[in-house]
């Protein structure tokens, strides 16, 4: 790993992050540890107004495909992210202290990541079937079923939209 990782922030870009247990180990190995990451994500995601295009929780790391937050900075919300986890688990140290960050630049781009991401489980044999991996967004993407976490998506958009129609066909 190099000694010095760059980070491009605050570009108006999305970022494929990627951060792992320390040394790998399979502190989210059980569902129990996947789920309560994939609530403290939720959290975090409110607080900071951060948009979740998709994510994947593995047994001994993490991707997600953001934004930038809405308040304070990315450095700050996957760092409250990380500590929002490790206190509550048993494990020490539970992250290791970094995390690679690639600045997303085109739509092909995001369907990449988002197509690597999700296909992570099958790859490693963790599940057969995309959708059978519950802690992802894949699901979100084959069917615009709400999960444990919101994700910015065609689907969040369109329901969105209908909600806006039903507002506007009330005060009518």
């Amino acid at each position: 790993m190099p000694s010095e990782l760059h980070h491009y922030q605050q570009t108006g870009q999305l970022h494929f992050i990627t951060f792992s247990c320390y040394r790998r180990k399979s502190h989210l190995g059980s569902g129990a540890g996947r789920d309560l990451f994939e609530c403290a994500l939720e959290r975090i995601r409110r607080r900071y107004r951060w948009a979740i295009l998709g994510y994947v929780v593995m047994p001994e790391h993490v991707h997600l495909l953001v934004n930038e937050p809405g308040t304070g900075s990315l450095a700050r919300a996957i760092q409250a992210l990380k500590l929002s986890v490790a206190v509550r688990q048993r494990e020490r140290p539970f992250w290791q202290a970094r995390y690679y960050d690639f600045n997303i630049w085109s739509k092909e781009k995001v369907g990449e990541k988002l197509a690597y991401m999700h296909r992570n489980p099958v790859v490693r044999k963790l599940v057969a079937q995309l959708e059978d991996w519950k802690w992802s967004s894949c699901r979100h993407y084959a069917t615009g079923c709400e999960g444990a976490v919101e994700i910015e998506s065609f689907w969040t958009g369109w329901k969105r939209e209908q909600e806006d129609l039903l507002r506007v066909s009330d005060c009518g």
